[in-house]
């Protein structure tokens, strides 16, 4: 008797090489924490795919919208799960090409993966074609330009046979390409920049800059439904969160007033610096696109880019447009919390006219006007972070670990 699983298929893993397995595996560890919350009864790999099972004949239909938000998955397929038998697999794919609705063609697919079974590949594309043919004689066959494929793997003893597919994000699976820190606010940026480094593998590890105590802690309680938004790609397990509003304002009171936001942003690098150091991170991520903003020119990038001299700054958005970041932020669920205002450290002590084109001479001179590394050390000392369960590559450092309970912000007062 035919089962519902999902067959899940990926691309770039499997040109891997010897290393695919690796990668394998580690998609295997995300699934299973991804569908955590659902009765699955096995993830495990088979020639190709992973195939994952249930308890509960309606989590298989739950399942696929949870399975094509973790990276490294190409494809999600809602199959069948039939013996290698045409009184098990031709119903079954009846009823495949039954639940797509609005098609008046098909073509079938049929591939082996052994070569155990007796029927050819081209045979079985006429066997189960008749049977469709006959079930619905109110469609065609195309075999170049169908409005939907029937499939059947004939695959380690069973016979998997799909019509529905949904399309993954694709990439590679989170914790196999190193960790990386980003530098993360409550906007439209810098969470879409985050969830495309997890896109490619990446362990994310954003930091928040808070302009508490000057401001209220709504950006940083945006921050936290941000990530849990970013929730089902599995790539953030820590969220750090630095009350940055005081050093802004000592900031303000010394140094001129077109370079502000030049030195704002080179503390925020130089402490999320020092704090992938202790993650043992590789990179720092921003969500800058060039010219966007004032400090995001070519000479201020540059500018502010000078201070972190133990790790490459990554910026996956350098490119894109305002439109382009919002139309990912849509596609990733992260749009309508993003839209939501809150006071943060980008809206304190603003320049009226910053400074687009910085002078290095100006800048390091701006720099010199404050004890830029005892702000940092002070900044580190009151490092506060919020732990997510949704990410399991994630591994914490020793530092800060003990610090959890008395640093993490309070809950609002609705949730206890």
């Amino acid at each position: 008797m035919a089962s519902r699983v999902c067959l899940v298929h990926y691309h770039e893993i499997g040109l891997k090489g010897k290393n695919r397995k690796t990668f394998e595996d580690q998609l295997v560890a995300n699934l299973r924490l991804a569908l955590r919350s659902l009765q699955v009864s096995s993830v495990r790999r088979i020639s190709g795919h992973i195939m994952v099972t249930f308890s509960s004949p309606e989590a298989p239909f739950e399942a696929v919208g949870l399975i094509r938000q973790v990276p490294g998955v190409a494809r999600v397929s809602l199959a069948f799960r039939c013996l290698q038998d045409p009184d098990d697999y031709l119903p079954a794919a009846v009823e495949a090409l039954g639940e797509v609705g609005g098609c008046g063609s098909f073509k079938v697919q049929a591939k082996r993966s052994n070569t155990d079974y007796p029927l050819h590949t081209i045979e079985l594309n006429r066997q189960i074609g008749s049977a469709l043919c006959e079930a619905f004689p109110d469609r065609s066959v195309d075999v170049h330009d169908p409005d939907v494929e029937v499939r059947a793997l004939f695959n380690e003893g069973s016979a998997f046979i799909y019509a529905a597919s949904e399309r993954g994000v694709g990439g590679l699976p989170v914790g196999t390409a190193g960790k990386c820190v980003s530098l993360f606010s409550n906007g439209f940026d810098s969470p879409v920049a985050t969830w495309m480094m997890g896109r490619r593998g990446a362990t994310m590890v954003p930091v928040h800059f808070s302009g508490r105590p000057m401001t209220s802690d709504g950006s940083e309680w945006l921050c936290q439904d941000l990530v849990r938004a970013l929730g089902p790609e599995g790539a953030v397990g820590r969220l750090y969160v630095v009350p940055f509003g005081q050093c802004q304002r000592d900031i303000a009171l010394v140094v001129p007033q077109s370079l502000r936001i030049l030195m704002y942003r080179r503390l925020m690098y130089a402490v999320a610096e020092r704090i992938a150091l202790v993650e043992g991170a590789k990179a720092l991520v921003t969500g800058e696109s060039l010219g966007q903003v004032a400090s995001q020119t070519l000479d201020n990038i540059r500018a502010t880019s000078e201070v972190v001299t133990a790790m490459p700054v990554l910026r996956p958005l350098i490119g894109s447009d305002k439109q382009e970041i919002i139309e990912r932020a849509k596609a990733i669920g992260t749009y309508d919390i993003s839209s939501q205002t809150a006071p943060d450290c980008c809206t304190l002590f603003m320049p009226r006219r910053p400074e687009t084109h910085a002078k290095p001479a100006q800048v390091a001179e701006a720099w010199g006007l404050f004890d830029h590394d005892a702000m940092v050390e002070g900044l580190l000392r009151t490092v506060e972070y919020v732990d997510f369960d949704t990410c399991g590559a994630y591994r914490p450092p020793a530092r800060w670990r003990e610090r959890h309970d008395a640093l993490a912000p309070a809950p609002l007062p609705d949730e206890g």
